[in-house]
């Protein structure tokens, strides 16, 4: 079967797209796996159908590279832009994606905002915080975290007893002195460094409103740059959560499965 996609990269972290309102896709975990492969596929940390949905703009189907299921954060940055070029959406919709009902605006120069959806618990433990902002993200504060161990750190606490089984992204986070953050991500699902996490950008901005960081902070990644803006409840719980940053189409062609 010849399928058309588009490949898109969001800060470093790239996708794979598939046009599927007419629903005559489907992938199997070993498909995706096969088209995320980066030796002997497209490559790509992730796969995601943009189908219709009887309410929203669209619906958001989307799989890290081991063919779990999950909210992407730059994903959503992505098909956003993709379903802009497609005459779906006029630069602003609303979608339905993994965690529930998200909206997007394209801004200028390729720039994407993204709301994503309240966080109301974090949890703090050892000195580490724990944040759901749609996938599961441990962040860590660390100095150096250019030379930081990120894959063997990240691995032990993504598969240690207290995550399992379902496991977590891991963040390492450091407070930069312009008051902005620097952040590399090991993702689950991924199971290797990407140069960007939509998810745990965010996660990693919220948990540093806990070091008396204002909103909106200033990430920088491997990837490169976005911004996150939130407002912090005295409750502890954090409302207009929003990520921002760039999404661009890499190349289009067809794959065969």
């Amino acid at each position: 079967m010849i399928i058309p996609f588009q490949k898109y990269q969001a800060t470093g972290n790239d996708f794979v797209i598939v046009d599927n309102r007419n629903k005559i896709v489907t992938f199997s975990e070993s498909d995706v796996q096969k088209i995320c492969d980066r030796k002997f596929g497209i490559g790509a940390d992730g796969l995601m159908l943009i189908e219709t949905h009887p309410t929203h703009d669209f619906n958001l189907i989307y799989f890290n590279a081991d063919g779990s299921a999950s909210l992407c954060g730059n994903g959503s940055r992505a098909a956003l832009k993709m379903a802009s070029s497609l005459g779906i959406v006029n630069g602003k919709a609303t979608f339905q994606a993994y965690d529930g009902v998200h909206e997007a605006e394209l801004l200028s120069n390729d720039t994407v905002r993204l709301r994503m959806n309240d966080v109301t618990d974090t949890k703090k433990n050892d000195g580490n915080y724990f944040i759901n902002t749609g996938s599961p993200h441990v962040i860590c504060f660390a100095k150096d975290v250019k030379n930081f161990p990120v894959v063997e750190e990240g691995r032990k606490i993504r598969y240690s007893e207290k995550f399992k089984p379902a496991g977590t992204n891991v963040n390492f986070i450091e407070l930069l002195d312009d008051r902005s953050i620097f952040v590399r991500t090991y993702e689950r699902g991924v199971e290797n460094e990407t140069l960007s996490c939509g998810t745990g950008v965010t996660a990693a901005a919220l948990a540093s409103s806990f070091h008396h960081y204002q909103s909106p902070v200033q990430v920088k990644t491997l990837g490169g740059e976005l911004s996150v803006e939130f407002k912090l409840s005295h409750d502890g719980s954090f409302t207009d959560i929003y990520l921002i940053g760039p999404a661009k189409m890499v190349f289009q062609g067809t794959l065969e499965l």
